[in-house]
Parts: C-alpha cells; sequence; structure tokens
C-alpha cells in the first residue's frame, strides 16, 4: 500500500487508501503507516517503501514445482494485476512528489513570516497600552455532555492578567475538578468546560487588567439537551462531588435506565450496562449512587452491585420516600461518566376507598431523654377527600408491637412524643386520616434512642400556617411523553417542605398526580404523558401545616418534543457508481428536533483532502443522491447534514472512501433504505428499496437475512426469492434485538448485500393498537381505522396497499383526526381486497397492517346497505295476544324510537285509528306500537299491517290474521271474555292437579279465589259426591281432597264445585291414560327413593325377597331380575306385595335358582335398583331354614287335634246328664284321652267314654251329681303332636242359683312335634304356635234337668284337613340378613 506525503497544514492526520488491487485480489497485503517529519526524508522514506512494495510483489516459481493448468492461469491473473498494482504506485510517487515540493516552500514562507512578526513585537513592547480585545469571545450553542471552549486574544501594555466569570461569579477550577480548564497560550486566554450540562447555561464573561485600565468579552454558552436526555440538569439536582477516585479503567455506559415508574410496596431495579477497558473481573470501576443530591448508602432498603458489565440499584420495598433524581456516577479514566432518570413511585392501593395516601419522610427531631419531636411531610391529596389529621405511632426497637402515641389525630405534621424509656430505641411511623379511612402506615424513622444529647437537629419553622399558593405555572415542551412545567414560588414561603404538581387531560375532570414526595424546585419534569394529548397543570406548596391552595391553572399545552435541530443521519452506503458519478443514500437521523426534517445537504471530498465541498445548494428532499462530475478512479468521503425548521442540525459522520468506477459486475448492486413496520413481540415486516444498480439483468427477487444483534450468524428468512419488497418474518423471540440486511437476485445471480440495518427489538410499542375495519354509523362508509398510540406534531399517517405506497387514488380517501386516521373505500368492491398497513412518521415506529378478506368485505357491504337505506329495526315484528275480558292487542317493537316517529294501522286496505272499540299508542321509551281492540269478533279476521316513519328510517310489518290462525285467535278472545265473567264469582285461581306427600298419599289441590264464609267446596267423583273426613276451608285459598293407598281402584273423574249466591265454578280433573300413569310414576319416585335395600326371608313354601317401602302397589313398573335376566311370575317364581313392600318369592328352591336378584322401580325418568346376592353361605343358610320351616308346617298340618263341638265352661243340676262331645282330627288317627281335675277318667257305667269312627270323642255323665263338678280335659294326640283343651263343669242343686259361669281357656299341648325321618335344624327365631280358636259357651234358657249343652257348631269339615281356625301365615318373618330397616 502506498503511503502519502502528509503537508504540514496536516500534522497527525494519516490517510489510508486501499487500491483495488490489494483490496479484491492479492492474498498478501502489506501495510504500512509513515509519518513524515522532514519532505526530503518523506519522499526517500516513501520511494524506498514503494521499492520495497514491489519487490514483495515479484512471485518467482520454484524450479521443483511443475504447474498445472490451473496454476498457470492463477499465475497470469496475478501478474496481471501485479502490473495494475505497479502502476498505481507509481502514480502515487508522482504525486507525493509534488506535494513534498509545494510543503517545502509553505516552510519557507512560514519561517520568513515569523521572523517579521518578532521584530514587530519588539517594537510594540515598549509603547505603553490599554487592554484590548483583538479577538473576542463568541456565544455557543452545544449538546449536552460535550465540551466548549470559549477563546480570545487580549493585547496590551503591560500584559494584561486575564480572569474567568460565569454570570458575574469568579469561575474557580479548584472547586469542581475537571470541570474548568484554563489556559494561556501565546496570548490566546481559553476557557475550557468539559462535559456541559444544562445548567453550563450562563453569561461568560473574560476580564482584562493592566496597570493602565481593564477590558471585558462576554459569550453567552446555551446548552441544549438531545430528545430523550435526562432532566438532572434541568432541575438543578447535578450531585457533587463527594470525592475524586483516580482510575485506570476507561468505561462507556451502554444501555441506560430510563424514567421509571414504581408502586408502594413493590420492587425496582435500575440498571446501567457498561463497558470497561480492560475489564479486569476483579477490580470493577467505582459506581456511585445518588438520589437527587444525596449519596446513597447500601442497606436493607438499598442494594447496589457492580460488575459483569453492568452497575444496578434495586430497592427491595418501595416507598413514596424512594421517588427522586437517580444518579448512576461511574469514574473513568478520563473523569466520570454519569446518568440521570427520575423514578416515580405512586401510592398503593389504599386501605379504604377515598382513603388517602401515606406521608412520607418522618424523621425525630430535638431527641431528648423522654422526648422526641417527630415531623413528616404530608401526602398529595388529588381526588381524595382533605386530610383531617395524622395518628403517630411507635415501635420499640426489638419489638414488632406498634402503639399509637395520640388519640385523637393531629393536625399538623409534627407531634411531640412523651413518655420514652431513658435509654431505649424506638420507631416512628405517621398514618393519614380523612372522612373516607385511614391511610396505609408511612416507612419507619430511622432508630431513635431517648438520651439527653449535648445537641441535636432541631426542627426549624414556628410560623403558623400554610404557605401561600404558587405563582404563575408555566409548560413547555420537552419529549415527547414529557413536559417542562415552571411555576413562581409563593409570596409566603412558611419553611417551605416542597411542592406537590398535579396534572389533567384537556376536557377532563379528575386531575393525578405527577409527583408523590414534596419537590424542592420550581421546575419539574412531568413525564409518562400521552403523546399528543393536551395537558393543564397547578401546583401546591407543603409545609408543616399541610398543603397550600392551588396555584392557577397553567396554559394548555401538547405533549411534543421541544423544538431543535435534527441530529446527524448516518448509514451513509454506495448504490452505483458509472465512472463519473456515484449515488448515495442515507438513514433519517435518530431525532428529528420536534419538526419534519425537509432538507439534506450533501458534502464530498477528496479522501485524501480535509476540505468539504458542497455538493448541492438546493435542498434535497429525499434520503439519496447521486453526486456528479467526479473524477474517475479517486476516492470520495461524503457527509450529509439534515435541516428542519428549527435550522440545520451537526452533520454526520465521513463516509468510508467509495472509489469513483464503473461498476459492471452481472449482478445487482445493494438493496437499500431498509425499514421496519408492524414490529411485535413475535414478528416485523421489513420493507427496502431496490438497488439502484440492476446488473446484466433485471431484479427477480430477494432474499432477507436475519442475524442476533453482535453475532455474525446470518439466517436467511426466506428461502424462496421474494419478487416484492417488503417481507414478514416471524418466530422472533420477544425482547431480543436483530440486525437485517437484503440481498437482490437477477438472472445471473445473487447480488452484494445491503448495508446493516439498525438493530430492530421485537417488542411492540407499549399501548400498540391495530388497524380495525368497521362502517360508519351515520354514512354506511366501510372504512379501516388506527388510533395511534403516540403522535407528534409534525406525524402523518402514511397508507400502503400491499405496501405500496396509496398516492391520490379515487377508490379510498385518507382523512385524520387528532391520534386517529381513517381509510375510506368510495365503492369498495373485490378490487379493493389485500393487506393495508399504515406508518405513522415522526414516531418510534407505530405502524399496523389489516388484511381485507372477500368475506369480511362483504359482511361489512351488506352492513353498509343497511345504513345507506336505513329501515326502522324492529325487536318484534307484529304480533297479537289475547288479554283479560277478551280485548285483542296487535303490537310491535322497534329497538329505538325517537319523540318525532309517525305510524298507520291498515287493516284490510283500510287505514284504522283511535276510536270507540279500538285504542292506538306507542312508548318512545320501549319502542312499542300497540293497537287493542275491544271485541274481537269474526268481523276482525283479515290482514293487519302498521307502517312507521322516523326521520329517514321506515318500516312495516304485517300479520295475515285468517283461516285456522283467526279461529284460534277468536276462541282464546271468548274464553277470556268468559274467564272475565266467571271470575266475578268465586272461581278457581288454579283448576286440579295432583301432588303425591312423603307417605305417597295423592292429593288432588285446587286452589280458590274471590270466596267469602258463605261460599262452599263439594267433591266428587263420577258424579257422585265425597265426603272427606275433614271438611274443606275455602278461607285458606287452597283445598285438597287426598287419595290415600292409591291404585287403579281411584280410576274416574273427579270434580270440585265452588259456589254461593254469586255463582258456582267447576274443574274437573279426569284420573286416567297419562294422568294415571303421570301419578304412578311421582308414586314411583318417592317410593323408589324410600326403598331399602332387598332382605331374604324364608317361609314353608320357599325363600322370599322382599324390599320395604313407603307405599307400593302392583300399578308401578316394577321389574325383577335374575342374573340381568327379567323374571315374569309363575308358579315357580312368585311375584307380589303388600302395602308396605314388595316381594318375589321362589317356590321350592334349587340350585339353579342361586346368583344376583334386583329389582327396578321406574319412575319414567330414573330407575331405583335394589340388588341382593342369593349365592355362596347365604343361599346355604336359607335353604336349610326353608327345609326346617317346610317340614314344621307339615307337622303342623298333620298333628291331632280338636276341631271344635267342646264349650269352655258347663253348668248343670244334679241328677241331669251330661254329654261333652267334640270332632277330632289328625293324620294319622290320633289317640283320645279324658281327665277330671287332671286325672285320667275310665269308662264306667256312670261316667261312659266314646271315640266313634276316629273322629268323634264324647264323655257322657249320667246323672251328674255335685261330686261331677271340675275341670275336665281332653287330650288328642299323634306322633307329630296334639292338643289339649280344658272344660269346667259346674254341678248346682235344685232350687239353688244357677251360679255365673267362669271361663276355663283352651292350652295348646306343650308336646313338640317330632319327625320320622330327618328333623330340621332349630329355628334361630322361634315359632310361636297359633292360638287355638275359641268356641264360646252355649246359651241356655232355662236350668232344665234333661238338657245338653249342645256347641253353635258341632259338625265337622271332613273334607278339608286344614282346621278352620289355622292361622293363614302361622310362621312369623324369619330374616337371614337383617332385621326389617326403618320406615322413611
Amino acid at each position: 500500500m502506498a503511503s502519502k506525503v502528509i503537508p504540514w497544514y496536516k500534522k497527525k492526520h494519516v490517510s489510508q487508501v486501499k487500491t483495488d488491487y490489494a483490496y479484491h485480489h492479492t492474498k498478501h497485503v502489506s501495510k504500512q503507516h509513515t509519518e513524515s517529519k522532514s519532505s526530503s526524508k518523506s519522499v526517500s522514506q516513501a520511494q524506498a517503501q514503494a521499492t520495497e512494495a514491489m519487490a514483495e510483489q515479484a512471485y518467482t516459481v520454484p524450479v521443483f514445482r511443475q504447474r498445472t493448468a490451473e496454476e498457470t492461469e492463477e499465475y497470469q491473473r496475478v501478474s496481471k494485476n501485479v502490473g495494475k498494482g505497479l502502476a498505481v504506485i507509481q502514480e502515487e510517487l508522482h504525486r507525493m512528489r509534488i506535494a513534498t515540493k509545494a510543503q517545502v516552500e509553505s516552510l519557507e514562507i512560514q519561517k520568513e513570516v515569523k521572523g517579521m512578526m518578532r521584530k514587530r513585537v519588539d517594537l510594540l513592547e515598549e509603547i505603553p497600552k490599554l487592554p484590548d480585545f483583538l479577538v473576542a469571545l463568541r456565544p455557543h450553542t452545544v449538546w449536552e455532555k460535550t465540551p466548549v471552549k470559549l477563546f480570545c486574544t487580549v493585547e496590551g501594555n503591560p500584559r494584561p492578567i486575564v480572569k474567568w466569570y460565569k454570570d458575574g461569579v469568579p469561575v474557580d477550577p479548584l472547586s469542581t475538578p475537571g470541570k474548568y480548564k484554563i489556559e494561556n497560550k501565546y496570548g490566546v486566554h481559553s476557557l475550557i468546560v468539559s462535559r456541559c450540562v444544562v445548567s453550563d447555561t450562563a453569561e461568560y464573561s473574560a476580564v482584562a487588567t493592566n496597570q493602565h485600565g481593564t477590558a471585558t468579552s462576554k459569550a453567552k454558552i446555551i446548552v441544549k439537551r438531545p430528545a430523550g436526555a435526562g432532566e438532572s440538569c434541568h432541575l438543578g439536582l447535578v450531585p457533587h462531588l463527594t470525592e475524586i477516585h483516580a482510575s485506570k479503567l476507561d468505561v462507556s455506559l451502554l444501555d441506560r435506565f430510563p424514567v421509571s415508574f414504581g408502586v408502594e410496596g413493590n420492587s425496582i431495579r435500575l440498571v446501567c450496562t457498561m463497558v470497561v477497558v480492560p475489564d479486569l473481573p476483579n477490580i470493577p470501576p467505582i459506581a456511585q449512587w445518588y438520589r437527587d443530591d444525596k449519596l446513597l448508602k447500601p442497606s436493607k432498603l438499598v442494594e447496589m452491585s457492580v460488575g459483569g458489565g453492568a452497575a444496578s440499584l434495586t430497592l427491595p420495598h418501595l416507598a413514596k420516600d424512594d421517588e427522586g433524581l437517580y444518579t448512576l456516577r461511574i469514574f473513568t479514566k478520563d473523569g466520570t461518566a454519569e446518568h440521570s432518570a427520575y423514578l416515580f413511585v405512586s401510592d398503593a392501593a389504599p386501605s379504604a376507598p377515598g382513603a388517602p395516601g401515606a406521608p412520607m419522610s418522618v424523621k425525630a427531631y430535638d431527641i431528648n431523654s423522654d422526648y422526641v419531636l417527630v415531623a413528616w411531610k404530608p401526602p398529595n391529596t388529588v381526588n381524595e377527600a382533605p386530610i383531617t389529621g395524622y395518628f403517630v405511632d411507635r415501635c420499640e426497637a426489638g419489638t414488632d408491637t406498634w402503639v399509637q402515641c395520640n388519640d385523637a389525630p393531629v393536625k399538623i405534621c409534627k407531634y411531640p412524643v412523651h413518655g420514652l424509656r431513658v435509654g431505649h430505641s424506638y420507631y416512628f411511623r405517621v398514618r393519614a386520616v380523612n372522612s373516607s379511612g385511614i391511610s396505609r402506615p408511612s416507612r419507619k424513622s430511622d432508630k431513635v434512642t431517648a438520651l439527653d444529647a449535648a445537641e441535636s437537629e432541631r426542627l426549624q419553622g414556628t410560623d403558623e400556617g400554610v404557605p401561600s399558593a404558587p405563582g404563575h405555572v408555566v409548560a413547555t415542551r420537552n419529549t415527547k411523553s414529557s413536559v417542562f412545567v415552571q411555576w413562581e414560588a409563593p409570596k409566603h414561603l412558611k419553611h417551605l417542605m416542597g411542592y406537590y404538581i398535579d396534572g389533567r387531560v384537556v376536557g377532563a375532570k379528575e386531575w393525578f398526580a405527577c409527583n408523590h414526595k414534596p419537590f424542592k424546585h420550581t421546575r419539574f419534569v412531568v413525564h409518562g404523558l400521552i403523546p399528543g394529548e393536551t395537558y393543564v397543570f397547578r401546583v401546591q406548596a407543603v409545609n408543616l401545616f399541610g398543603l397550600s391552595e392551588e396555584s392557577q391553572e397553567s396554559s394548555p399545552i401538547a405533549v411534543e418534543p421541544a423544538l431543535a435541530t435534527p441530529s446527524s443521519p448516518f448509514g451513509i452506503t454506495m448504490l452505483s457508481s458509472d465512472g463519473s458519478s456515484i449515488t448515495v443514500a442515507w438513514k433519517s437521523p435518530k431525532h428529528c428536533g420536534g419538526s419534519k426534517v425537509n432538507a439534506y445537504y450533501i458534502d464530498k471530498r477528496d479522501a485524501d483532502t480535509l476540505v468539504w465541498k458542497e455538493v448541492n445548494l438546493n435542498a434535497v428532499t429525499e434520503r439519496m443522491c447521486t453526486v456528479e462530475n467526479l473524477k474517475e478512479g479517486t476516492f470520495y468521503e461524503f457527509r450529509v447534514t439534515a435541516g428542519n425548521m428549527a435550522g440545520v442540525g451537526l452533520p454526520s459522520a465521513a463516509s468510508v472512501p467509495m472509489k469513483c468506477e464503473a461498476w459492471t459486475m452481472e449482478e445487482p448492486g445493494p438493496a437499500y433504505d431498509l425499514s421496519f413496520s408492524e414490529v411485535r413481540s413475535h414478528s416485523l415486516v421489513i420493507l427496502w428499496r431496490a438497488p439502484i444498480y440492476t446488473g446484466a439483468s433485471a431484479v427477480t427477487g430477494y432474499f432477507v437475512d436475519m442475524a442476533k444483534k453482535g453475532s455474525s450468524e446470518f439466517v436467511t428468512v426466506n428461502q424462496e426469492a421474494v419478487s416484492h419488497r417488503y417481507l414478514q418474518v416471524t418466530g422472533l423471540e420477544e425482547g431480543e434485538s436483530y440486525v437485517f440486511r437484503v440481498r437482490a437476485v437477477n438472472a445471473h445471480g445473487v447480488g452484494k448485500p445491503s448495508q446493516l440495518s439498525e438493530p430492530v427489538c421485537a417488542k411492540a410499542i407499549p399501548g400498540t393498537k391495530e388497524i380495525v375495519a368497521g362502517v360508519d354509523e351515520e354514512t354506511g362508509d366501510v372504512f379501516l381505522s388506527l388510533e395511534a398510540c403516540e403522535i407528534c406534531e409534525t406525524s402523518k399517517f402514511v397508507w400502503s396497499k400491499n405496501y405500496k405506497l396509496i398516492s391520490d387514488c379515487p377508490r379510498v380517501a385518507v382523512t385524520t383526526k387528532g391520534r386517529t386516521s381513517r381509510l375510506t373505500f368510495t365503492n369498495p368492491d373485490k378490487d379493493d381486497l389485500g393487506k393495508y398497513s399504515v406508518i405513522v412518521t415522526d414516531t418510534d415506529g407505530v405502524s399496523a397492517s389489516h388484511t381485507l378478506t372477500e368475506d369480511a368485505l362483504n359482511t361489512m357491504l351488506e352492513l353498509s346497505y343497511a345504513i345507506r337505506h336505513p329501515i326502522v329495526p324492529l325487536k318484534h315484528g307484529l304480533n297479537y295476544e289475547v288479554l283479560e275480558k277478551g280485548h285483542v292487542r296487535f303490537w310491535l317493537q322497534a329497538v329505538k324510537l325517537s319523540p318525532s316517529v309517525s305510524y298507520r294501522f291498515i287493516v284490510n286496505d283500510k287505514e284504522v285509528t283511535s276510536g270507540e272499540g279500538q285504542k292506538i299508542s306507542h312508548d318512545v321509551a320501549t319502542g312499542i306500537i300497540q293497537m287493542t281492540v275491544d271485541h274481537f269478533t269474526r268481523a276482525n279476521e283479515g290482514t293487519y299491517t302498521v307502517q312507521i316513519h322516523d326521520g329517514k328510517a321506515k318500516t312495516q310489518s304485517s300479520l295475515v290474521l285468517v283461516g285456522d290462525v283467526f279461529k284460534a285467535a277468536l276462541k282464546e278472545a271468548e274464553f277470556q271474555r268468559k274467564e272475565h265473567i266467571r271470575k266475578q264469582g268465586p272461581h278457581f285461581s288454579e283448576y286440579l292437579y295432583f301432588t303425591v306427600t312423603e307417605d305417597c298419599t295423592v292429593m288432588l289441590v285446587c286452589k280458590v279465589a274471590n270466596v267469602k264464609k258463605e261460599s262452599t267446596l263439594h267433591w266428587y267423583k263420577d258424579d257422585e259426591e265425597i265426603v272427606p273426613d275433614t271438611p274443606p276451608n275455602v278461607m285458606s285459598g287452597s283445598c285438597a281432597l287426598p287419595l290415600p293407598l292409591f291404585s287403579r281402584k281411584d280410576h274416574g273423574v273427579y270434580k270440585a264445585v265452588l259456589s254461593d249466591d254469586r255463582g258456582k265454578d267447576t274443574s274437573v280433573f279426569d284420573i286416567s291414560g297419562k294422568v294415571f300413569d303421570d301419578i304412578i310414576n311421582a308414586i314411583a319416585q318417592i317410593a323408589g327413593a324410600s326403598a331399602s335395600e332387598l332382605v331374604l326371608q324364608c317361609t314353608p313354601e320357599g325363600i322370599r325377597l322382599q324390599c320395604y317401602m313407603n307405599y307400593y302397589t302392583e300399578e308401578m313398573k316394577t321389574i325383577w331380575k335374575h342374573k340381568e335376566n327379567k323374571i315374569a311370575s309363575s308358579e315357580k317364581m312368585r311375584i307380589g306385595g303388600t302395602a308396605e313392600m314388595a316381594w318375589m318369592q321362589i317356590c321350592d328352591p334349587s340350585d339353579k335358582e342361586k346368583g344376583h336378584y334386583s329389582m327396578e322401580i321406574s319412575d319414567g325418568v330414573k330407575t331405583h335398583t335394589r340388588t341382593f346376592d342369593l349365592s355362596g353361605q347365604a343361599y346355604t343358610d336359607a335353604y336349610e331354614e326353608y327345609l326346617r320351616l317346610k317340614a314344621a308346617a307339615f307337622a303342623e298340618k298333620n298333628r291331632g287335634r280338636v276341631v271344635g263341638g267342646l264349650p269352655d265352661v258347663v253348668t248343670i243340676m244334679e241328677e241331669k246328664s251330661l254329654s261333652l262331645t267334640c270332632t277330632v282330627w289328625g293324620e294319622p288317627t290320633p289317640e283320645v284321652t279324658w281327665f277330671k281335675n287332671e286325672q285320667e277318667v275310665a269308662s264306667t257305667e256312670h261316667t261312659r267314654v266314646m271315640f266313634d269312627g276316629g273322629k268323634f270323642a264324647s264323655l257322657v255323665i249320667n246323672k251328674v251329681t255335685p261330686e261331677d263338678s271340675g275341670k275336665y280335659s281332653i287330650n288328642v294326640r299323634n306322633k307329630y303332636g296334639g292338643e289339649f283343651v280344658e272344660i269346667t263343669v259346674s254341678v248346682y242343686r235344685h232350687g239353688e242359683k244357677i251360679p255365673e259361669p267362669k271361663l276355663g281357656q283352651a292350652k295348646a299341648a306343650a308336646t313338640t312335634p317330632v319327625l320320622p325321618k330327618s328333623p330340621a335344624p332349630p329355628s334361630k327365631t322361634p315359632t310361636p304356635t297359633p292360638s287355638k280358636t275359641q268356641t264360646p259357651a252355649p246359651s241356655m234358657k232355662s236350668p232344665t234337668p234333661a238338657s245338653t249343652p249342645i256347641s253353635k257348631s258341632p259338625t265337622p269339615t271332613p273334607k278339608s284337613p286344614t282346621p278352620p281356625r289355622s292361622v293363614k301365615s302361622p310362621t312369623p318373618p324369619r330374616f337371614m340378613k337383617s332385621p326389617t330397616p326403618p320406615r322413611k
């Protein structure tokens, strides 16, 4: 690489030029940097280097190596390029010789001028002279954090002494080390202000003094802040350097913490990332954090960390005390690096609605052994009720118990706390009170120890009352989301604590708090405002006694950035070159300065010179320019300056050197002007412009490459080239930053990649809204609308279709009002389908898109037609209803009616109006229009129509009332007329219906109305009157007829007749068909729910399964199943039941009947199922019990017994004959034995014992005597058992009074029956023997001696083996599973 000769006026400037040969082709690039000290040495050194460079490029093929065809071609190509390179070097050497000659001549002239100046100075030093400024100070306007230098030249004899002043105050460099630097060299006096801040804005003066007088020169320095910079200097809160820390680290801050917003009780972290050189993990840079102007120290409430490329401050438990301007100061090699931003802390949710916020800054003053004065700052009250007082709480250190110090709220912000114990430490907190409740407690104070202190901080301020209201409030533009507010201090301060600033959106009623901690200065930056919105502000002053009156409101101000010149454009890139011109493009300034950038100015220079030349005198509005009249083969640098209505900003940095040579490659040049829209959390749309240089053929498509910020690994987003100049990129990581580039494609290949885009973060702007498609409710226009989340005065809404700008297109019209822009379609159809997007200029990328589909368009067109051809929307069309008295109401209901609505009713093509027999009316509130016909008859059959006109809208609705529809309406009207007449007397308000009680009693219920005491109710079934046990009470309003044990017998037509002297009414209820089934189902529902589990009972006939319930009738749908197979009633399986249970009996069971049994009761909706498992041991036990009971029954059936014929008591006169005769039965024939007084009676002539035919047993006593009186008995017995019957015989003498008969009792024999073969097992439940039916004693009319007592039924029934007095079921229930469950 060739070196350049450096002229004397370019000392320490080195320019580096890369030849096309060295940059593109050679693998061996030689880089030398030379610095000339003299012209001859530069020339010789340059020649030596050129010779050396040429020698290095020589290429000798070794003898031992044979070249292939490809190697030979490579050698020829390199040799050709070496030749070109040598020619370039020779041209450079020629240019260097000419430059060296000019430099030598210039040095000679300079020496001569200096010599002449010395001679003149010597002459002037001899003449006395007052100080005079040859070069006066000139004003400067600079950006924040940039240095500024004021200089002047002073003459005078003797030489004057110069002192510097800032606003009349001497500048002392020692007071702020590193801030000011004063120099005096060769009569030029200078003041250097390093890293200017806004507070450095002032009038500076230089005062020159000697013994003959003084001279003064003044100039003003104005320091501006770029958009988005912090307001620390604006507010006068720049923290002073606490101490100087020497550092050898070079620190640059990168990502800085913004203005932040927190809530009481939450946490927040402020972070600044930085680059540290050198990065030594064990030696992090020294960092200091400040709140307002106070240095913070680490504590439980403040956590700090430095390292890992970041400095952070964490506030784990926010309180309003933490609000303020936070400044991070990093000590660096050249001084300090700083950043400031405000932290706002708002009130947490109140403890009660409307309660005030918590007080703050609780501090103890006048500390004594038993006394402390606690003071605090009051909270801001914006929309809450005024504060009426405060409660002060104390807590002894080491405990968690807070004790309220004052019983009644104290009205001022201080309170003396007494009763402290000496040596004990305390914390204090305060709660505010208003009419709505008590606030949350403040942050507790620092620990205070009750000791006698020789000196403690005293609370200042004895003036009573609140301060006066602040003066004039002025709000000015600051940034796109903040406003700078200034005000005049109150006339009466009264130990002011600070100010509260409130804001309000113009047009709104409620104010909001701008700060939550009193601010000391009379200027404040309000953050977090809506861009483009208009606000007013007010201020209140605060002291111990509370808040002052509000100041007057400021003038309304729109939230817009402060007007300034734009920042520098950047990203200058070369788009094409034809050998005499170069086309360049650049990117817009990052900050427009609050107004639209409307001008660009381009400068150029030869890469080897320092002199810039203007390219255009007239402003360029596009961000692209073709620079003409360039010299081919020369390298040029370009810079661009942007301008707006505030002026021209700073020029951009110089571009990289660009060589002016004709582009001949076949591939296209780079795309340019990459931009982004619709940036969301996981997607964005990238747009670009087509290359200026298309190559040998037209551009056919584009590839988009993407990489994460800081990475060089690019990924091609689209696998197939896209023909349009936009692409939606999806699959992004939220919060991640990406860079993009675009490569154009033509038939010959892929061209150069575009310049890298600026990093874009995949995160939507807060408050981002999407495009809304809709139809205008008034005009019916179809539109797309976007409400911007932020906007400024210069913002414009730029609409595109398929990302092609929509200019003056007759198909659409764009209107903008405030923050909303609307794209209206003039005549929408299928040609308007597509993707529409809008970009809001001069914002941080507010944009959105919407795809208009055919379905959506058709829906909106239908709605548009309805709006443009309005009709009165109806909730309900014309309808009718029959009212009481048989009146018929025709009505319709509109969604909305205006008071000016008009309408008319048309019946059978004739308009009808209100009059006799009909009434027409409407109600605007409900939208109802109605016509009531008093007497509806056959003449009213026909078509009814209502026509409505309401403004521009109209509609009509018709109702055809003919044929069957009319007949039904007429029938209903007549019925209602009759009903009205019926209800004039006693009547049924509810006709008969049925209910079922919990005990399954069916109740026929009716409700009556308009009754009196004389009214009566009669019940009938099938026209036969029913007289219930309890007469109906009509005065109760309800009457019921119970139907217990409901079954099929209750079929019939029931009727209730209500009557009195005013008339009667009848209600009929037919219990049959479906009604009967419904009643049975209702009974089944209750009975099924009350059904017990199946229980087992054995009988002599078999095994029985029983289910107890509230009520059972065979009409209920009951199904028995065995192993899921339905059981039909048969001789083997008998199904039956009683009123309290349902049963199923297995007769003569066998092993086939083992298994799972279930019973299902269906109520028409639900099936109630009960089950029993008759298998295993349960079946075995049941079967054995069945055999035992069967044997016992057989024995009971065949045992010996007295069938009948014997009396219990016999009274007889002596000398009469007594015959005791009875019939006996048994199988086999029983034996008969007679006893008297438990002694067996033998057959004699006096007493004869007879047993005829095995059936008739007799005892005959001839001529009875008193000795024959006694207790006689007969014992009838066979092998199965027997029976013992007693008879009392009384014999009285002639003439004696017949004694009263004393009845005896039949007594069963206690003989246990014996089975001949296999006896049954003993019963678990004893089986009692049924008692014998007793025969009454024969009645005797007179004591005739010859009479013989004869029983009433002495004749037996020989054909029936079962005695007539036998019990129907002699065996009591025996349960194998469980006893009978209780009734439900």
